[in-house]
């Protein structure tokens, strides 16, 4: 029973955090945003859990979808689908179980939300598929994640100004910059088994293109901190992401698997810092 759960655990990817953090600071930004720094409680619940249980959801969504090519994948060969630790028809139950949590704490906030939701769920479910049709399924992760920022606003406010569509924006960027680094783990098992990236696509490209990304999405939340009126903390928190980018450069510079995949992992603190600049610039 207790491996079953550890095993749950792994589908969902519970013990790895990053997934979910990488979606959770941008969607705590726009409500801080959206509501002049005073977001209710009861919204900073709602969007905090219906973010793990989203990414939980594409988690398993993914799995299903790529079961066969994750066996062919020596970062993946383990998962639980590969193994049979957890079954196909178990996995579709679960995948079930978290759609209906998720729509679930959705219902608490209002109609726009509720709408909104939907395109929500139609990104997440659509994107573990792209890479077998395009070379940028990077782009509709950023899709996906990003489109909390929308739902956060609608419930906040009630409205999707400006603001949400320039942060929207800068998460789909920030997804290209960090999931290429990503995706440059697998490069040579993607090649092989026929699956797509923007890490393929970039080639010999690919650190100039994140780099590129990173300095988009560091000019656009700028660009929100100056509509917005935010403080200079919140410049001084851009600064440490510039920081972030340029220490994410010195790690991919060989483009040593490990050194990407820890490139990837650095974007959590990425976006907790302009998290933390939104919050201290608000006040």
């Amino acid at each position: 029973m207790l491996q079953k759960i550890f095993s749950y655990c792994h589908l969902t990817r519970l013990n790895k955090p990053i997934g979910w953090l990488i979606l959770l600071w941008p969607t705590l930004m726009a409500l801080w945003l959206a509501s002049d720094g005073k977001p209710a409680l009861s919204l900073i619940g709602i969007f905090t859990l219906g973010v793990i249980v989203t990414r939980s959801l594409g988690c398993v969504i993914n799995d299903l979808a790529d079961r066969k090519f994750d066996a062919h994948v020596p970062r993946t060969q383990q998962r639980a689908l590969v193994t049979q630790a957890i079954s196909v028809r178990e996995a579709k139950i679960l995948a079930l179980l978290l759609a209906l949590i998720a729509f679930c704490l959705v219902l608490f906030t209002n109609v726009l939300t509720i709408t909104l939701s939907f395109v929500a769920l139609g990104l997440a479910a659509i994107y573990p598929f792209m890479k077998r049709v395009t070379f940028y399924p990077q782009l509709f992760l950023g899709a996906a994640f990003g489109f909390a920022v929308p739902m956060a606003y609608a419930a906040a406010s009630n409205a999707l100004p400006l603001t949400c569509w320039l942060l929207f924006l800068a998460i789909l960027i920030w997804a290209l910059a960090y999931d290429t680094a990503y995706a440059m783990v697998d490069r040579e098992a993607d090649l092989k088994i026929g699956v797509k990236s923007t890490a393929i696509a970039f080639g010999s490209w690919d650190k100039f293109w994140i780099g590129v990304s990173h300095i988009g999405v560091i000019g656009l939340l700028a660009v929100i901190g100056w509509l917005n009126n935010l403080g200079w903390i919140f410049y001084i928190s851009l600064g440490v992401c510039l920081g972030l980018a340029a220490y994410q450069q010195y790690l991919i510079k060989d483009r040593e698997p490990a050194r990407c995949f820890q490139a990837f992992l650095n974007n959590h603190w990425f976006g907790l810092s302009f998290f933390l600049g939104t919050v201290l610039g608000i006040y």
